[in-house]
């Protein structure tokens, strides 16, 4: 195959989030949502970068600084969509861990989604894909 025609696979996509509060972020996810702190990087002995996940999913944090600018609405209009197995069990491992969320919803393009709110207005969507169980056909009398 010529140089041309190769191409790098794409594997996962790591989204950073500019947080008010790192430790509170990493405390929601880690103690909330159950994800592992894999990464972090720490300047005049604070934390002001980490990468947490859960199974496949990753989103790195990122300690806001002023010269990043305003913080306030930072989170509006973001939504991270995650893909789980099942939903209804995140949903009730959630409640578990002293989360209010709505129940999730069965959406018509076939998806179950629970939303959770995160403490910098970020939306996460947590969706697991409704699978229709297999129409067995009755033979004739």
């Amino acid at each position: 195959m010529a140089d041309a025609e190769r191409v790098s696979a794409v594997r996962e996509v790591w989204p950073l989030l500019v947080v008010r509060d790192i430790e509170a972020s990493v405390r929601f996810y880690r103690d909330a949502l159950g994800f592992r702190v894999e990464g972090r990087a720490e300047s005049d002995g604070g934390l002001f970068w980490c990468r947490v996940s859960r199974g496949g999913a990753s989103v790195m944090l990122q300690q806001w600084d002023p010269e990043d600018g305003l913080i306030d609405g930072r989170g509006r209009g973001v939504t991270l969509y995650v893909l789980c197995d099942d939903v209804d069990l995140l949903y009730s491992e959630l409640l578990s861990r002293k989360l209010r969320l709505d129940p999730p919803r069965t959406e018509s393009y076939g998806m179950r989604q629970l939303f959770v709110p995160e403490p910098d207005g970020y939306a996460l969507c947590f969706e697991s894909e409704i699978v229709a169980e297999p129409v067995t056909a009755l033979a004739p009398p």
